[in-house]
């Protein structure tokens, strides 16, 4: 699939407009515009690389798009044969939500990480302080 209409699909998937992806990748609407009709030739990598952020796919899928080949393994590959660090199922959830409620779910997961992490610092000062070797499972 082209570059152009790889990231109007995945643009639409997120149900997001081309300035609001525009605006997320740092780049204005027509220069968007512009990639997804093709208008561009070649892209620069920081382009490249800030629009699969903003799409929350790997760099590589759209490198690919444009021309490049993969070098490496594929080791830890999805079904598309690139890495994933978030379960695009969780991102394309996400995409749907509100940005209110997407930011009132972060502070949420910040929140419990922050006990977490607080609760984990405690266990170990009270072992080290008492002496005892702490256990996690």
């Amino acid at each position: 699939m082209a570059l152009g209409k790889k990231i109007r699909a995945l643009r639409e998937e997120l149900r997001v407009s081309q300035t609001e992806l525009a605006s997320c990748a740092e780049m204005s609407q027509g220069y968007l515009s512009q990639l997804e009709n093709d208008g561009v030739q070649n892209p620069s990598a920081g382009v490249i690389f800030r629009l699969s952020m903003a799409l929350h796919v790997d760099p590589r899928l759209l490198m690919q798009a444009v021309g490049y080949q993969e070098v490496g393994g594929q080791d830890n590959a999805n079904e598309e044969g690139f890495d994933a660090a978030v379960d695009p199922e969780l991102l394309r959830f996400l995409a749907h939500l509100p940005r209110e409620q997407q930011a009132h779910l972060l502070r949420f997961l910040q929140a419990i990480e922050r006990r977490r992490a607080a609760a984990g610092i405690g266990l170990e000062e009270r072992a080290s302080r008492s002496g005892r070797a702490l256990v996690t499972r």
